[in-house]
């Protein structure tokens, strides 16, 4: 199981930046979060161009916002969980400054 761990959290340098292995697990649960975004915004659409009422639309525009936000949610736990705590063991402190960028980004 350790090492299964290790494999899934494996963040490495890629061609166009970092990259990270994740656990069968965690790709299929951020694969099906995105699935329900995406037939979420679908049915935006369609309310738009069926002309529904605009605080329909909006409601449904908050749930994907909500839906969105829940996903950042798993994704940032999962990362500090994995590369920053590796990282920091590494005696790589650089990873700090990347959370705090990144943090600073979602907070917006």
């Amino acid at each position: 199981m350790a090492a299964e761990k290790e494999t899934a959290c494996c963040c490495r340098a890629g061609e166009s930046g970092k990259t990270k292995e994740r656990s069968q697990e965690e790709y299929k649960d951020l694969i099906h979060r995105l699935n329900r975004i995406e037939g979420q915004i679908r049915g935006i659409r369609k309310m738009v161009e069926k002309d529904a009422y605009c605080p329909d639309i909006l409601v449904q525009v908050a749930a994907a916002n909500a839906a969105l936000n829940s996903f950042n949610k798993v994704l940032l736990a999962n990362h500090i969980k994995t590369c920053v705590v590796r990282d920091i063991h590494e005696g790589k402190e650089e990873v700090i400054d990347e959370l705090v960028t990144v943090l600073q980004k979602l907070m917006k």
